[in-house]
């Protein structure tokens, strides 16, 4: 029985979109040398906040102007969520200066799916045994993916990208028992400011910046996190943690796609392979019966 409805699948797709695109965008301006790690986390959190404050705002007064009778509250997420949320901001920044793109994402995948599934049994979130087959199968596809570009990786990059690969998991889990999921977003990103400004005071004689890095930051800031974690946090509400610990997996091949479609390159017997494996495990889990929730 399909347990996501066509509101969740839309939401979801749009959020895995933004999380591809930020990935992108994230290597071009680290990757490549545009903007220092401190920089492009604090143009990039302040982007965010600018973008889904004036969103929220514009929420509210359309509310009001609505005259609606039902309640206006909103609530304002917590520090907790800020605080996973700038860890793992500013460990992906930094692990993405000294890791390949294949082994980056191996990482941090591999952690948030292995945080993601250990959390949820520990809360009672038993796995039926189709879930598990479906989690190994969408896994091994993630892997034969990037297993090409995949190196060894520095002791720190593969310290600072499992942070952040767990950070973003619990992110992702406070995320579950939203009520209003653009308000939890805002305020979560609002929370990290005095990070932010410490971050800042701290590296600005290690600063390096130029127009395409900063204009990269404030995109992956505006669009494809503030906007992206919302659609996210929206999109929470209708899946299990299981789905959505595997769900992530379609990142990088969605990455890959895009690189087809709008880069030119070529589809690889790799990607499709790669591709039916992540996809078919991944229809397992949704298709699977949940034993807890």
């Amino acid at each position: 029985m399909l347990t996501m409805n066509i509101k969740t699948i839309g939401y979801t797709t749009f959020a895995l979109l933004a999380f591809a695109g930020n990935s992108v965008l994230c290597r071009l301006a680290l990757g490549e040398g545009q903007i220092d790690a401190a920089s492009f986390t604090v143009i990039r959190l302040l982007s965010g906040i600018i973008t889904l404050v004036i969103i929220l705002k514009l929420a509210q007064l359309t509310q009001k102007n609505t005259r609606s009778t039902s309640p206006k509250t909103t609530s304002k997420g917590s520090w907790s969520a800020a605080l996973m949320l700038f860890v793992y901001a500013i460990a992906f920044s930094y692990a993405y200066v000294s890791l390949d793109t294949g082994t980056g994402a191996l990482i941090l995948f591999g952690a948030v799916q292995i945080t993601m599934l250990l959390v949820g049994i520990l809360s009672g979130n038993r796995l039926h045994y189709v879930e598990w087959i479906g989690v190994a199968t969408a896994f091994c596809g993630f892997v034969y993916l990037v297993l090409p570009s995949v190196s060894t990786p520095s002791l720190t990059g593969f310290i600072l990208m499992t942070v952040a690969g767990i950070a973003w998991a619990f992110y992702t889990l406070k995320g579950r028992g939203s009520k209003h999921p653009l308000g939890d977003t805002s305020y979560n990103f609002l929370r990290t400011l005095p990070l932010v400004a410490i971050l800042l005071a701290l590296t600005i004689p290690q600063t390096q910046l130029s127009q395409t890095g900063i204009l990269l930051a404030v995109v992956s800031g505006a669009v494809t996190s503030g906007i992206g974690y919302t659609l996210w946090y929206i999109a929470l509400g209708g899946l299990t943690p299981t789905q959505a610990a595997v769900l992530q997996l379609l990142v990088p091949i969605i990455a890959a796609i895009g690189g087809v479609v709008f880069a030119g390159e070529l589809i690889s017997a790799r990607l499709v392979v790669a591709s039916a494996l992540v996809l078919g495990g991944i229809l397992l889990v949704v298709l699977s019966k949940p034993t807890s929730k």
